[in-house]
């Protein structure tokens, strides 16, 4: 079992990088959206009851997963690292597949902001994330989110043995999940 956290900014790439990725791998995708959009439908971005839907369904899809026999998952989550809850929570979760002898693998995607703006509006990610639909609410809060975190890392992985990091600035897609592919040996 591979564990994939791919992570960056909001409209860095992140879900269709792991689309291609999973294309060619034949692991999971398990995009942070697909919580996040199904909470939104009972409860506001934020509110207890969200935050606890989205951690336990996240937590159960980790633990089923982590015991199957599926090739892997490509987990896609933007990483405040100003943030002692993100870490933690990525900690918690790679201790799952860990429990289970996986293989954990980290993926940071960076995009200069102009370009994440674009994607932000892009058919796929409209298609896939019903709450970004929104797209000038969408754009505010990635603006604000970009002023109030710090979305890729410093040197939080520089001994880290199974992490790549990657400016997808110009790179499509499926270039950078070959790069990925190719870096890991999947």
């Amino acid at each position: 079992m591979n564990f994939v956290v791919i992570f960056g900014p909001s409209a860095v790439g992140k879900m269709t990088v792991g689309h291609e990725l999973q294309k060619l791998t034949g692991m999971r995708l398990f995009h942070n959206h697909m919580t996040i959009d199904l909470a939104l439908n009972f409860f506001d971005f934020g509110q207890p009851q969200f935050n606890r839907l989205v951690a336990d369904f996240r937590r159960r899809i980790f633990e089923e997963v982590a015991a199957s026999d599926l090739p892997g998952l490509i987990f896609t989550f933007v990483w405040a690292f100003d943030l002692a809850a993100d870490t933690a929570f990525i900690e918690r979760t790679c201790a799952i597949f860990r429990e289970r002898g996986s293989k954990i693998y980290f993926v940071e995607l960076e995009t200069e902001q102009a370009e994440r703006l674009r994607r932000n509006e892009s058919e796929f990610r409209l298609s896939q994330k019903p709450s970004k639909r929104d797209v000038e609410k969408s754009r505010r809060l990635l603006l604000e989110h970009d002023a109030q975190h710090r979305l890729n890392s410093d040197d939080e992985f520089s001994r880290a043995e199974n992490y790549l990091r990657i400016d997808n600035t110009h790179l499509p897609a499926t270039e950078t999940a070959r790069l990925i592919a190719d870096k890991f040996g999947f």
